[in-house]
């Protein structure tokens, strides 16, 4: 298999901007690392604390990049709005026999550019590197409880609610949310 580098797409923004998605490159690490800092404070629905992105480095995120960008089971998207990096987003394919069906999806954006359709374009892009591996009949994501506008987007996107983790996430003040677990299929749909 070859590995799965994104090419360039540029699309406008709701309100004008200028956007581009691709595979991340060496340019893009100082930005991802503010990014991954600054989502993480936004929201409690991001499953890291901005003191935990210490652990994040330059070295780390390069290998992490050139990782993405060699392997033919992973692939990353970043968000670029007028060169500074919005969010991103993985696809990430099973290998083993039993499960070469499913691929599960990840996507996070700084609160600066939510509703501007950026978490659209990265999943009609994750859709359509997933359904070019014919093998690959389900994408799976998972929500944490009160995110309402990404739960939203999924639903919009084709997927539905199949399961629940109560209690799998604890926030520093003791608060317990579930996370959902949620299924697209792509070929084939599983009858309910």
């Amino acid at each position: 298999m070859v590995c799965m580098l994104i090419e360039e797409k540029r699309f406008t923004l709701k309100d004008g901007r200028s956007a581009l998605l691709r595979s991340p490159k060496e340019e893009d690490i100082e930005g991802v690392l503010e990014y991954l800092r600054v989502s993480a404070g936004e929201t409690d629905f991001i499953l890291r604390y901005p003191e935990e992105c210490s652990k994040y480095t330059y070295e780390g995120e390069k290998q992490l990049f050139e990782s993405w960008n060699a392997s033919p089971n992973d692939a990353a998207i970043v968000c670029l709005v007028e060169g500074k990096v919005a969010g991103n987003c993985q696809i990430a394919f099973n290998d083993k026999i039993k499960m070469k069906h499913r691929a599960s999806v990840a996507i996070a954006l700084c609160k600066e550019y939510w509703n501007q359709g950026i978490g659209t374009k990265m999943f009609e892009e994750m859709l359509r590197i997933a359904k070019e591996r014919r093998s690959v009949l389900q994408l799976e994501l998972e929500f944490v409880e009160g995110n309402t506008r990404a739960r939203a987007l999924y639903e919009k996107m084709g997927f539905k609610i199949t399961g629940v983790r109560p209690g799998a996430i604890r926030l520093k003040d003791g608060t317990f949310l579930d996370e959902y677990m949620m299924v697209k299929w792509l070929n084939g749909k599983m009858e309910e």
